[in-house]
């Protein structure tokens, strides 16, 4: 043998041993406390997944017990026969329920929902509210019970947060725990509504944490699994939709019509989310304006679905029946097109009323519709060169929830994973890319971030736009008698002018003072110096240690997001 090869061998084995060495010296010092881990992450999962198993049974038995269906799955064609009146009054009964539960136990009569998980994540350290999380998921559940034309995934991923949080409160974890703990709560929760175990992992990762790190990767998944067998022992390996096959996409020609309704999907979904938005500020203004009490908002939102669900009981609950009617194309156009105006008016005046649920379930039903009338459409134009009509529908159905949800990844695998059908993946990866990219552009990236900037909470554009929210004044600046600190008189002649700030505010609401003035330091004080008490100088926040403090921020998300 060549001694060069002997000495490549060598070399070869080396590296192998010290490598095999490497690996056990971390089994030994690491292992066990990431068997730990991952064993806490299964609970979690567990625990995450008969809640939203529990969730899902309740409000079905409750449904049945209102409206008096014996399958809930086609709740519209029971609700057609019944007298109107109880129709009416069902979701209004409903929606004051729910407006007394969210009085009693939340600050502002606010459902807590996806975008509050997606906030305890970015700057909760992981953690979500307890006491309003659960008045929510309880006003959730009337709400879906008695007609609300929302979904049930929003409450399920809150439910699964509050879960988190009590674990991660019990073992003290720290930020990035907290946050992989949340993470796997999340994920089993989605798996445990849909059978969608991979959809669940990557939603998780992509719409709550919003960065696919390696650490986190291994706990989600055994979380979701957990959550997805919890499922399947109940319900079995069973898609949602159990449907046909759509039939064959004729490749290449048909595409660009897929891309055309992508873009479509895209307005559409812009559309659904600005009424929500834009019910909401009426609402408010109504309420103002006509000194409503806040607890009888829901039950006015109620008593508009009542008298819209006489004629058009297809928005009652998520719509299940309404979903597979145009996902089998059992509807005409004319009826597409009114049915999906119709649900978006109804979701709009449920959110908007503040009754709560989630919008993943209606995007998906204003989706298909969207599809179909497109396909309906497309097929009679060119029918020699079209598939089916129901293939649109399913690539509709994705395209706007993607849009909505702005999860493009996870909604085209829960696509599949609900409906099982592996052969339609290009024309909704097509569909979901061009809406998803269209709609991101309009709103501030989904509809959860986009709720979250309205608040004022900037978790769109990443860690750089809210990290300075999360550090405060008291906790970077140097305290009065440091050395480097400026003399009293010096911070006084800052004060007299105006140019101060508070131990408690953020260095969000420091750095455009620094910007402005040209400091180098701000006084900090103890008090408003806008009180009748006098305030207390305690310190000073200089420009550059704040920019420190956030680059180390940044260095710190940069490397979790790496790890």
């Amino acid at each position: 043998m060549p001694q060069t090869l002997r000495s490549t061998i060598s070399a070869q084995m080396a590296q192998g041993v010290a490598g095999a060495r490497d690996l056990w010296r971390v089994l030994r010092h690491r292992g066990p406390s990431q068997f730990q881990f991952w064993f806490i992450a299964l609970l979690i999962g567990i625990a995450a997944g008969f809640a939203a198993l529990f969730f899902r049974k309740g409000i079905t038995a409750f449904q049945a017990w209102v409206y008096g269906a014996e399958d809930v799955n086609f709740l519209h064609s029971f609700a057609q026969d019944m007298p109107w009146h109880w129709v009416v009054i069902i979701p209004t009964l409903g929606g004051l329920v729910v407006g007394l539960i969210l009085h009693r136990f939340t600050p502002d009569a606010r459902v807590r929902s996806v975008a509050d998980v997606i906030e305890g994540a970015a700057l909760g350290n992981g953690r979500v509210e307890t006491r309003a999380g659960l008045a929510s998921a309880c006003a959730s559940f009337i709400t879906l019970s008695t007609g609300g034309s929302t979904g049930r995934e929003g409450p399920v991923v809150h439910m699964a947060g509050v879960i988190s949080t009590w674990v991660s409160n019990r073992i003290q974890a720290d930020g990035i725990t907290g946050r992989d703990l949340l993470g796997c709560a999340v994920a089993a929760a989605v798996s445990a509504s849909f059978n969608a175990p991979i959809a669940g992992a990557l939603f998780a990762l992509e719409v709550v944490l919003r960065h696919f790190a390696v650490h986190a990767f291994a706990p989600i998944v055994i979380a979701s699994v957990a959550g997805t067998v919890i499922n399947r022992l109940e319900y079995g390996d069973v898609t949602e939709f159990d449907l046909v096959t759509p039939g064959a996409l004729q490749f290449y020609v048909e595409l660009p019509a897929f891309l055309m309704l992508g873009l479509i999907c895209g307005l559409v979904a812009v559309v659904l989310m600005r009424s929500i938005f834009f019910a909401e500020q009426i609402g408010s203004a109504l309420q103002d304006k006509l000194g409503l009490p806040r607890w009888l908002r829901p039950a006015a939102a109620g008593l508009l679905l009542g008298v819209m669900a006489v004629w058009f009981p297809h928005i009652i609950g998520v719509g299940y029946e309404t979903t597979v009617l145009a996902l089998t194309g059992a509807l005409v156009l004319h009826q597409t097109i009114l049915l999906a105006m119709v649900k978006t008016a109804a979701v709009a005046i449920t959110m908007g009323g503040r009754m709560g649920g989630g919008v993943f379930s209606p995007s998906l039903m204003v989706g298909a519709l969207t599809g179909l009338a497109f396909g309906l459409i497309a097929t009679r134009v060119l029918p020699d060169i079209s598939g089916t009509h129901t293939l649109y529908a399913f690539a509709g159905m994705g395209a706007v929830a993607a849009a909505v949800l702005g999860a493009p990844i996870s909604t085209t695998l829960i696509v599949f994973e609900l409906t099982g059908d592996w052969q339609i993946g290009l024309a909704v990866m097509v569909a979901v890319s061009m809406s998803t990219a269209l709609a991101s552009r309009i709103v501030d990236r989904s509809f959860f971030l986009t709720q979250l900037e309205r608040r004022n909470i900037h978790c769109a554009a990443g860690p750089q736009a809210y990290l300075l929210s999360m550090l405060r004044a008291g906790a970077v600046m140097r305290p009065l008698g440091d050395p480097r600190c400026p003399s009293a008189e010096d911070c006084a002649e800052l004060i007299d002018q105006g140019l101060c700030i508070r131990a408690s505010a953020s260095l969000e609401a420091a750095m455009p003072i620094f910007d402005r003035a040209e400091l180098a330091y701000l006084p900090v004080l103890t008090e408003d110096p806008t009180s009748e008490n006098s305030p207390n100088l305690i310190g000073a926040l200089f420009h550059i240690d704040s920019l420190k403090a956030y680059n180390r921020a940044l260095a710190a998300a940069a490397a979790e997001e790496h790890s």
